[in-house]
């Protein structure tokens, strides 16, 4: 046969074995040594809002078990038997081939016939070293708070250690985004990332896969929600609105131009922001001469309760509400979910800062008004 010849058949051998494959659906087989007592397997898929069961699959008595599915996108899917999760990557016309063994106590499992799912194998792997690190620190704590009266100021001896850690898995998980940016897998873990701190990073990132992915309502949810987010994330210009002051008046941002203010999104019934008044009303003393404005937009609806703790925590800078909850004109205008939150804005109009508070907006203050 001559090259010619040779190549032709070449071509039709790839044809035929393109024919045959079901480009309609995907398929999972898989073998589970010593599955002792899980008699069946379970097929979980992940959607914009929640992880569901799919169907399952009862074992072969040599522990092999098949599954058949559609997905026309590139999807996270989960394996589930004797209580282990096991997670893969899977889209119509992939045949994918599964093995493990459950007497592996580090879970390990071997996957083929998709790519993705060797990344989210990766990043699993990245996850696990730090759920260890979690795990060892919450069990101290437990072991400790046995002998400890008061819990609050154990957990605050701990707060460094643990944030210490969740800056390293930040970092590890912002590594392995940037280096496998078009892979749904990266998309899986950026979304294990603290949207408050990391929202600029967020922001980008969406703006880069919003022509990918488009079939797949998780990356399309997490698109739509960053470019509402876009406008006011920092570096952006804030945008400007009018609000009831607690006597009655009426403020603009744009009264602020020229200045660096704060806008401080609290309420007297939030937990968190009582707890945090004391150290902005300490900030607020050490910098207000300096330049440092703060308008304390509440989210309470009893305007005597907002009076109240405005005085109980000796709050002296300028307040106003719209007194609708989360539901205000201000609080939609800046996609207030969660408070406290905040935003700093220089007296150029623009957000430099945003959802800081405790010892970071101390280190941010200092580093602002010492260059002033």
């Amino acid at each position: 046969m001559n090259n010619k010849n040779l190549f032709t058949a070449a071509l039709l051998a790839v044809a035929a074995l393109s024919a045959c494959k079901d480009n309609k659906s995907f398929t999972i087989s898989g073998t589970i040594k010593n599955p002792e007592q899980a008699k069946k397997v379970y097929l979980l898929q992940a959607d914009s809002t929640q992880i569901s069961i799919v169907d399952s699959t009862t074992l072969s008595e040599d522990g092999k078990f098949k599954f058949k599915r559609q997905s026309p996108s590139a999807n996270l899917f989960k394996l589930r038997a004797g209580g282990v999760i096991f997670d893969f990557i899977a889209q119509n016309g992939q045949e994918i081939d599964f093995e493990t063994d459950l007497k592996d106590q580090g879970h390990t499992y071997q996957i083929e016939g998709s790519d993705e799912s060797d990344k989210i194998k990766e990043f699993n792997s990245l996850s696990n070293k730090f759920m260890e690190r979690s795990t060892k620190i919450s069990d101290e704590i437990q072991q400790k708070a046995q002998y400890v009266k008061n819990q609050d100021s154990l957990m605050m001896a701990y707060q460094p250690q643990i944030k210490a850690m969740m800056g390293d898995y930040s970092k590890v998980v912002l590594k392995f985004l940037n280096e496998n940016r078009k892979s749904l897998a990266a998309f899986y873990a950026a979304m294990s990332l603290d949207q408050r701190e990391y929202e600029q990073q967020l922001v980008t990132y969406a703006n880069e896969i919003k022509n990918d992915f488009k079939d797949n309502t998780s990356v399309q949810r997490f698109v739509k929600q960053m470019e509402k987010v876009k406008p006011i994330s920092v570096g952006h210009a804030a945008p400007d609105f009018t609000i009831g002051s607690l006597d009655g008046k009426q403020i603009k941002l744009s009264d602020y131009k020229g200045k660096y203010v704060m806008l401080d999104f609290w309420a007297s019934w939030c937990v968190p922001c009582r707890n945090e008044n004391p150290n902005v009303v300490r900030l607020y003393n050490q910098y207000k001469d300096k330049g440092l404005n703060i308008l304390g937009i509440s989210l309470d609806e009893d305007k005597a309760k907002w009076q109240s703790a405005i005085a109980a925590d000796n709050l002296t800078w300028q307040h106003a509400s719209d007194l609708k909850n989360f539901d205000g004109p201000t609080e939609r205008l800046f996609q207030i979910e969660a408070i406290p939150s905040n935003f700093i804005i220089d007296p150029q109009g623009k957000i430099i800062a945003k959802n800081i508070t405790g010892k970071d907006l101390e280190d941010f203050l200092n580093k602002t008004f010492a260059k002033l």
